[in-house]
C-alpha cells in the first residue's frame, strides 16, 4: 500500500454513508433500466412455470398425415361418461402483489385486497414479509411490523422506521424512541400495556418522508392492523400519521391535541394528534405541548377503567 492510498477502513464507512442515505445503485457509462432488471427474474419464472404446465406436443399419426389432417371428433355415446380430468393443484405464490413498477392505483388495490384476508396480526405480518407492490421493501433492510402488546387499550402509530429501526427491525428503537419510552412511562405506560407501530413498515431511504404514493399503497396494511389490534384509543405520532388516518389536511401543530372519530370496521374509537418524538428532538420547546396531550391520553384511559 502506498503512503496516498485510502485506508480499508475509510472505504467502509465511504460505503456506509452512502447505504444510510439510500443509494442502492451505482452509475457507469452505460444506462440501465432498472425496472426490467428486476422484473426479469420473475418474468423467467412465469415462463417457466407456464411450460411446465403446458400439454406436450401431440404427435401426428399416419392416418393424420396420409389425409392431411386429424380424423374426424366421434362423439362418445350418450350413456356413457367422458373420463374426468384432475386439475393439478395450484401452490400458492412465494410473493404478493405487482412488481416494484405498478401504477399506484393497482398497487393500493393489491393492497387492500390482501390486507383483508388477514385474520390476525401473525397473518398479516406474513403477508407483509411478501408483499412486492412497495418499492421501500427493496430498499429497506427488515420490515418494521409493529412493538409491544397487540391486546393493549392504546395503540401508537408513527410515520416510518429510520436507521435504527431498520436495522434491529421494530418501531421507535432509535433517540426517537427513547424520548416515546420516557414520555409513555410519564403517563403510567410502557410496552407492555402500549402498542406500537408505523403507517409505513419500511423504511424510506435517507429517512425522508414516504411518498404519497407510498402511502396510499401501505394504508390499507396499517388500517388492518388498527382493526385487529382493536384499541379503545388510537395515538397519531405526528402530521403524516394523523393525515393518513385522521383524514385531515392540517398542520400537526394546528392538529394536535385534538380527538378525532376513527372507525375501525367494527367500531369507532378516538383518536389523538400529538407531536412525533422526533420532531420535540429538534424543537424541545414544544414538549410542553405533547406534555399536555399525553395527559389527556391519561385521562381518557382513566375514564374509561384503565
Amino acid at each position: 500500500m502506498t503512503p496516498d492510498a485510502p485506508d480499508s477502513r475509510d472505504l467502509l464507512s465511504f460505503l456506509d454513508f452512502h447505504v444510510a442515505a439510500g443509494v442502492d445503485a451505482v452509475l457507469d457509462e452505460t444506462p440501465h433500466d432498472r425496472f426490467a432488471e428486476s422484473e426479469a427474474p420473475r418474468r423467467a419464472a412465469r415462463a417457466e412455470a407456464a411450460s411446465l404446465d403446458a400439454p406436450p406436443p401431440r404427435a401426428e399419426t399416419e392416418t393424420e398425415t396420409a389425409r392431411g389432417g386429424p380424423p374426424p371428433r366421434q362423439d362418445a355415446p350418450r350413456h356413457q361418461d367422458a373420463p374426468r380430468q384432475e386439475v393439478p393443484r395450484q401452490e400458492a405464490p412465494s410473493t404478493y402483489g405487482r412488481s416494484a413498477a405498478a401504477a399506484p392505483g393497482e398497487a393500493a388495490g393489491d393492497a387492500r385486497e390482501l390486507a383483508a384476508t388477514a385474520a390476525s396480526l401473525e397473518e398479516l405480518e406474513a403477508l407483509l414479509a411478501r408483499f412486492e407492490s412497495c418499492a421501500l421493501r427493496f430498499t429497506a433492510k427488515n420490515l418494521v411490523f409493529a412493538d409491544g402488546n397487540p391486546q393493549a387499550r392504546v395503540m401508537f402509530v408513527g410515520e416510518a422506521p429510520g436507521a435504527d429501526e431498520d436495522r434491529v427491525g421494530k418501531p421507535f428503537m432509535g433517540r426517537s424512541g427513547q424520548l416515546l419510552d420516557r414520555m409513555m412511562a410519564a403517563v403510567g405506560l410502557d410496552r407492555t400495556n402500549a402498542y406500537v407501530g408505523n403507517v409505513v413498515p419500511w423504511r424510506p431511504p435517507g429517512n425522508r418522508n414516504p411518498t404519497p404514493q407510498e402511502l396510499a399503497t401501505c394504508k390499507p396494511f396499517i388500517e388492518r392492523q388498527i382493526a385487529l389490534a382493536d384499541p379503545d384509543i388510537l395515538v397519531c405520532l405526528g402530521g403524516v400519521a394523523t393525515q393518513a388516518l385522521a383524514g385531515t389536511k392540517d398542520g400537526i401543530l394546528k392538529s394536535r391535541g385534538r380527538w378525532f372519530p376513527y372507525r375501525t370496521g367494527r367500531r369507532e374509537i378516538r383518536l389523538l394528534a400529538t407531536l412525533h418524538p422526533a420532531y420535540l428532538l429538534r424543537q424541545p420547546l414544544q414538549k410542553r405541548l405533547a406534555w399536555r396531550d399525553f395527559r389527556a391520553l391519561r385521562a381518557a384511559l382513566d375514564e374509561g377503567g384503565a
